[in-house]
């Protein structure tokens, strides 16, 4: 079964279900491992890769340069610049040690990490720019929150943000409350990292009852509830082969409303606003 499409606002489609590479490229006798994981994800259909140029100050560009080599076309890459590199030279800067990293001409998506102190109409001046010049296809943000958004989309050219990346999983579902629904209300997807807590989710006894119902594993089951909606896009990582097939099986399982009904007990929706989480 194919991977769901999510629309972002362009109007291009990205699987909903991609491959992170956080802590990946911190260990040269993981290299390999790292590698062959992203490879078989792909081949698993998994053509979105998240990388940043925090990671391993770099070195998880270069996992992903050598996982991806020979077959770029048809991948969708995306990429982030510190904050305190995103002023307008700055950002152009980052980007092209990106790009020759990752062994590319383009970043398909190129983000910026959290807000910091440069002035958010900077970055979007230089994202546009590399936007214009070819260098990136698309540009978004990571670590939002709703005012940082409002924001956001209130400078000259911001309105064109692809995509808002932030912390979301079944314990930290704050987003939930006003962020997605403000990003829905404007046709801007979310992607969601750590959407297995790290891992944490995958011990979690309270979704053992859903895993055996569907005779998957837990994590499949904390997974696939980052997929339930349309325009969420879930970015797990793995190293192993197994976990990799694991993440892409979630792809294809189907939560009931019965399901749902036991995730909101266990894991109880935001009542009101909270701030934005982080790791």
């Amino acid at each position: 079964m194919p991977i769901r499409q999510v629309t972002l606002p362009s109007g291009d489609t990205v699987p909903a279900l991609g491959q992170g590479t956080w802590k990946m490229g911190e260990s040269p006798a993981r290299r390999a491992d790292e590698v062959r994981a992203l490879r078989l994800g792909i081949e698993l259909g998994m053509m979105l890769i998240d990388t940043a140029e925090m990671y391993a100050s770099g070195g998880a560009e270069e996992v992903v340069c050598e996982a991806i080599e020979g077959q770029r076309d048809g991948l969708f890459i995306v990429s982030k610049v510190l904050p305190e590199n995103a002023s307008r030279a700055g950002t152009i800067a980052a980007c092209e040690r990106s790009l020759k990293r990752l062994g590319t001409d383009r970043i398909d998506l190129y983000l910026l990490h959290w807000p910091g102190r440069h002035a958010i109409a900077d970055t979007v001046a230089a994202f546009e720019t590399l936007r214009r010049d070819g260098k990136i296809g698309q540009w978004g943000v990571s670590n939002f929150d709703t005012a940082d958004m409002a924001e956001l989309v209130a400078v000259e050219g911001g309105g064109h943000v692809a995509t808002n990346q932030v912390l979301y999983n079944l314990t930290r579902r704050g987003p939930e409350h006003d962020l997605m629904v403000w990003q829905a209300a404007r046709h801007i997807p979310l992607m969601a990292y750590s959407p297995v807590e790290q891992g944490r989710l995958a011990k979690h006894r309270a979704l053992e009852s859903i895993a055996q119902k569907h005779g998957v594993s837990v994590a499949q089951v904390a997974l696939a509830f980052t997929l339930l909606r349309d325009d969420v896009i879930s970015i797990p990582k793995a190293t192993a082969p197994d976990h990799v097939r694991d993440n892409r099986a979630a792809a294809d399982l189907r939560l009931d409303a019965a399901d749902r009904a036991a995730l909101d007990r266990a894991f109880p929706p935001p009542r009101g606003a909270t701030p934005l989480e982080m790791i």
